[in-house]
């Protein structure tokens, strides 16, 4: 059986084309017309005034920070449901993180949490220097509401955009809502660019300062010289052209990813006890990957026993994000829970799984997931009633 990967890349056959330009003019370092033509064609489709494309998402969030000036003894907020790098960076800095639990409606971060975390800080007289919120899995956070806290305690919000590029809220782009907002072109993300980053923000003035510490800080002047400390951040102008040709079919990548969904929705949505990531509303995710829970005591059946079962029919498919405040790097931290004692990340975690969800899945591929699936419920199911 071939191999069905978790989300692979999927090429659209017009990126050679771009590559080829950069070889031809010979703009193969890290500068170019690949490089601009991308900045721009992001910052239009998002609809912010401009764009800087880095070496990765993880290097955004960290431009991002230090333009924000965080350092040694600050602390950020940040969802603690997330992948690793979104909260490493904070660390780069010299910063701690404290993790905020997610919310019911949209698995990100809970308002009800933040709100809880900003009033204690606010009393002992040490607000954050910004705030980190995730975009899981293609699906939007609450941002009327984390927007309107930030703004209250005059603190800076920044998006992790990572998963969901193409995806809406009330009309706009993921990513605009924020002061910044950043968008990975991983491998297994929607569009790619191999290994890539990209920071957006109304803000112009900060991102030439992005640009600046991106390529090394190096200052204005004839020879090699450098006032502040910078990075090798900056994008390949190569990279950039498989970048361009990946968001002209940005849109078609996000409509197959949300018909995989729905394909899973209709297979799996009537048997008790499984529940899809929900859809908060006036919002559009791009299904960036199709996630969901499972009540074990419904279904007979556990996570792992899924996992094991795609496993040996060599399908690949994950648990959802292991929380970072429970992660043994991230061992002490401060963390704000949704209600209570009742996180509701840790929650999704124990009981949570992410299908293979690629654009380029076939139905025959989708058909091989779901048929997989059955066979261990049914499976549970005989052995329940045996046991009855």
């Amino acid at each position: 059986m071939k191999r069905i990967y978790l989300s692979p890349p999927h090429m659209s056959g017009k990126e050679r084309s771009y590559i080829n330009e950069a070889f031809e003019s010979n703009w193969i370092a890290p500068l170019g017309p690949n490089i601009d033509a991308f900045e721009k064609q992001i910052a239009a489709y998002a609809g912010s005034a401009d764009a800087v494309a880095v070496s990765s998402g993880t290097a955004a969030i960290h431009l991002t920070l230090q333009l924000l000036e965080v350092g040694a003894g600050d602390t950020v907020f940040c969802s603690s449901f997330t992948f690793v790098a979104s909260a490493n960076p904070i660390r780069y800095c010299g910063a701690e993180p404290v993790f905020i639990d997610s919310e019911p409606e949209t698995w990100n971060m809970s308002p009800i949490a933040l709100q809880r975390a900003f009033e204690e800080a606010s009393r002992k007289g040490k607000l954050p220097k910004a705030v980190i919120v995730v975009h899981l899995y293609g699906q939007v956070s609450k941002m009327d509401e984390l927007v309107a806290l930030c703004e209250q305690y005059e603190v800076p919000l920044v998006e992790d955009a990572a998963e969901s590029l193409g995806s809406t809220y009330k009309g706009k782009q993921s990513g605009t809502l924020g002061k910044f907002g950043i968008y990975s072109f991983n491998g297994n993300k929607i569009i790619t660019t191999s290994g890539g980053g990209m920071l957006v923000s109304d803000d112009v003035e900060l991102l030439n300062k992005a640009r600046f510490l991106a390529t090394q800080a190096r200052d204005a002047a004839p020879h090699y010289q450098h006032s502040s400390m910078g990075f090798n951040y900056r994008m390949s102008n190569i990279l950039a052209g498989v970048g361009r040709a990946q968001l002209e079919v940005l849109d078609e990548r996000v409509a197959a990813r949300r018909a995989v969904y729905d394909n899973y929705v209709r297979a799996f949505s009537a048997r008790p006890g499984i529940h899809f990531m929900p859809e908060l509303q006036n919002t559009r995710s791009n299904r960036w990957l199709t996630t969901l829970v499972m009540d074990k005591n419904e279904t007979n059946t556990t996570i792992t026993e899924l996992l094991d079962a795609m496993a040996a029919s060599n399908i690949e498919a994950r648990p959802l994000w292991k929380p970072l405040h429970l992660q043994p790097l991230f061992e002490g931290t401060r963390f704000y829970a949704h209600a209570g004692d009742v996180s509701v990340c840790e929650r999704l975690f124990q009981s949570g799984i992410c299908l293979p969800s690629g654009s380029s899945m076939t139905i025959v591929d989708q058909v091989r997931v779901v048929d997989c699936i059955n066979d261990v419920f049914e499976r549970a199911a005989e052995k329940s009633a045996q046991s009855a």
